[in-house]
């Protein structure tokens, strides 16, 4: 399980984004966060959207309700996702484990 935190209608959480693979897609647990694979390289902010992408899909919203707090220029970032709850993140979680 990875931690998360409630902020109003928000969750927040921490991401691992793999750039530059075969299959994007969320992919597991890396280091207490939610590992993430985007086919996107990590060049002009590219692997960003893409992140955004596939988070809204797993998680079965908008791109637009997910936005990088911290961590544009790392592997390691910090999401916030708006529209969902802790437990669909976990329940994504147990999904790929």
């Amino acid at each position: 399980m990875i931690p998360c935190r409630r902020d109003g209608d928000d969750v927040i959480f921490e991401v691992h984004v793999q750039p530059g693979s075969r299959r994007p897609g969320v992919v597991g647990v890396h280091g207490g966060a939610l590992k993430v694979a985007v086919s996107a390289p990590a060049q002009e902010g590219r692997a960003n959207k893409a992140l955004c992408e596939v988070l809204g899909k797993a998680l079965r919203v908008r791109r637009s309700a997910v936005t990088i707090v911290t961590g544009e220029r790392r592997r390691r970032k910090v999401v916030r996702v708006t529209g969902v709850t802790e437990e669909h993140v976990h329940a994504l979680v147990e999904d790929v484990s």
